[in-house]
């Protein structure tokens, strides 16, 4: 096909002139370090390393790298760009298992919708931000209960004076009032003003206009970000998948030169790393789920990015890169929060593990009650949100591309000449499926869908795609197709890879879900229990889509009239258009290869194309 100027994501000198590439190898690169790099790098992992031994927590988490999150990462690269397809059409290798690629795209859609609604929260912090004097350095604000907030901070240097006159500790002075009053503006600010949470998630309330025009603007970045696909977000991530390192070093700095940082380090992973924490079967399940989400494998954005890669790209080094990237990185950011939380605890009198806490509580008000003891403290919490914001849109602009990206392989003569409209669109049902999530009981709903959707559901896409490539499709069928894209290797090179995909991987992913499960315990946010309705239906939101799993399974044993064991296991051999999609790779290993319906369907549909374009439509 001919560069389509209209859309944007088809350029003359692309490989591939059906779907388009890459422009640059760095913007597939940056692309997947953005999307691996998320917000759990920052508020999720520096607290799962404090509470689970601190530097001892380091030897499960690269463990579990190597054989769980690592042979996923790059089993779906390969996947993706070998077949040049999504993460639905890329089932066509064994039909039996596409119910895996629809699942991953319905989870998608689930994350899609609460995850931008957590960068809504960046948003609001971020416009806060600007004015002269954080609005949570305060209790004087309308939304401030005169009898709970305590101006901790502002009350540190009159607790000095109180206390040399009294001949008493700054912490006894600080504790009397802390006990009175009980919470903090930043705190107060989260909850009474940002959320105006009701009770619980029976009292819907109404819209927040104020959360909803951010989330307007954050679909609106997403939109004008990811408008001519590839071609517009790979240039977008050098500013998002940078800036929140140049924010992190700078925070880093900042943070060593205050006092009580080094105590805070010594939490982390200094002189308080436990080895006997290793004996705990919960401190592994927590590093196993740990890199296994942050490396955002088995969501099928992985096949999507990779999709659009040529066919020659060494996948092999770029899915060492990013992996190496990400675990660097929630390292590094563990030394940025904890130097500023070390400080925190000594402007308090507190140990370290007395302020530090994990997700909205970190980022939304541990951290912001830190920022505030700062000099020129708008300028760092403008700076903190600006780099929450980005880490989260390079998550977003994945998972929205990994909807789009199958929607325009499963009906190409369709969608694919559309691109922008069909952006368009999907981002509008995502806004409007995401405005429940900035009601009153918003933040019941989001943190409902991320306990129940962003769990086991993808535990168990990762163990079929493992157990789909390795055992139904062929292990070693798999390796002499990667070997056509990067070369041949020697046998030692894939003993490794053989040894995660045919057992360990997939028997440790199995052994997590397991305990996952007998472990399991109903959510709650800040204490307040959800009802059995909500649980039911967070349960519903796992079942939709993995239903489709045995549902597409059944499907393709009944097209092939119930061959399950005539010569083979007919569902299950891949489809005659299986292979890769230009025919100047296929070799003699594919050269019987039908093309692909894709392919098939733009050719048919290519005149109408060029008849809409000299008309100017």
């Amino acid at each position: 096909m001919s560069d389509s100027k209209g859309d944007g994501t088809i350029a003359a000198k692309d490989e591939n002139q059906d779907r388009g590439n890459w422009d640059k190898k760095s913007d597939y690169v940056l692309s997947c370090i953005g999307y691996a790099v998320g917000l759990g790098n920052v508020w999720r992992f520096p607290y799962l390393a404090f509470r689970n031994g601190g530097g001892a927590f380091l030897i499960p988490y690269v463990i579990m790298l190597v054989f769980a999150g690592l042979p996923v990462f790059f089993l779906e690269c390969a996947l993706g760009q070998f077949s040049s397809l999504g993460p639905i059409s890329v089932f066509k290798f064994s039909p039996i298992l596409k119910g895996i690629g629809i699942c991953m795209v319905i989870l998608n859609v689930l994350v899609s919708i609460y995850y931008n609604v957590i960068i809504t929260y960046t948003v609001f912090y971020f416009f806060a931000s600007l004015t002269p004097t954080l609005p949570w350095e305060v209790c004087t604000n309308w939304w401030n209960n005169n009898n709970t907030c305590s101006t901790v901070f502002a009350l540190v240097s009159v607790a000095d004076d109180v206390a040399n006159l009294l001949n008493v500790s700054r912490a006894g002075i600080c504790s009397g009032i802390t006990s009175t009053r009980g919470t903090s503006p930043s705190e107060e600010f989260w909850e009474n003003y940002v959320l105006q949470r009701s009770a619980d998630i029976n009292e819907t309330g109404s819209v927040l206009t104020s959360l909803t025009l951010c989330l307007l603007v954050a679909w609106i970045v997403v939109y004008f970000s990811m408008i001519r696909g590839i071609k517009s977000s790979g240039k977008v991530v050098y500013f998002t998948a940078i800036f929140p390192y140049v924010v992190l070093l700078i925070l880093l700095i900042r943070g060593a030169t205050l006092e009580g940082a080094y105590d805070g380090v010594q939490y982390y992973i200094g002189s308080q790393s436990d080895l006997s924490k290793l004996q705990n079967a919960e401190v592994w399940k927590d590093a196993a789920t740990q890199i296994f989400f942050s490396l955002s494998a088995a969501w099928g954005g992985l096949i999507a990015l990779s999709s659009y890669n040529k066919f020659h790209n060494n996948c092999f080094f770029d899915s060492i890169v990013v992996c190496s990237v990400n675990c660097i990185t929630s390292l590094f950011a563990g030394f940025a929060i904890f130097t500023v939380v070390g400080h925190m605890a000594h402007v308090l009198e507190k140990r370290v593990d007395e302020v530090v806490n994990s997700g909205f509580s970190l980022a939304f008000v541990a951290y912001p009650e830190a920022i505030a003891k700062l000099p020129v403290s708008p300028l760092w919490a403008i700076l903190f949100f600006l780099m929450l914001f980005t880490l989260g849109l390079d998550s977003q602009f994945t998972g929205v591309e990994a909807i789009l990206t199958a929607m325009t392989d499963m009906f190409p003569a369709q969608l694919r000449n559309k691109r922008s409209v069909l952006t368009l669109s999907t981002i509008i049902v995502l806004f409007l499926l995401g405005l429940p999530n900035v009601t009153n009981a918003g933040v019941y709903w989001l943190n409902l869908i991320d306990h129940y959707s962003a769990g086991w559901g993808l535990i168990i896409i990762a163990v079929l795609e493992l157990i789909g490539v390795a055992w139904i499709y062929g292990g070693n069928r798999f390796i002499e197709d990667i070997e056509m894209m990067i070369g041949k290797k020697n046998w030692w090179f894939w003993l490794y890879w053989r040894a995660c995909w045919f057992f360990i991987s997939p028997l440790l992913l199995i052994a997590i879900l397991i305990w996952s499960l007998t472990t399991f315990s109903e959510p709650d946010y800040a204490g307040v229990k959800y009802p059995q309705w909500a649980n039911a239906l967070g349960w519903c939101s796992i079942a939709v889509g993995l239903m489709f799993i045995p549902i597409m399974g059944v499907y393709a044993v009944i097209k092939n009239k119930g061959n399950i064991y005539k010569e083979n296991f007919k569902a299950s051999d891949p489809a005659p258009d299986w292979g890769p999609y230009l025919k100047k790779f296929r070799g003699q290993r594919y050269a019987n290869m039908h093309e692909p319906a894709e392919a098939l369907a733009l050719a048919k549909y290519a005149p109408k194309v060029s008849e809409y374009k000299m008309k100017g439509e």
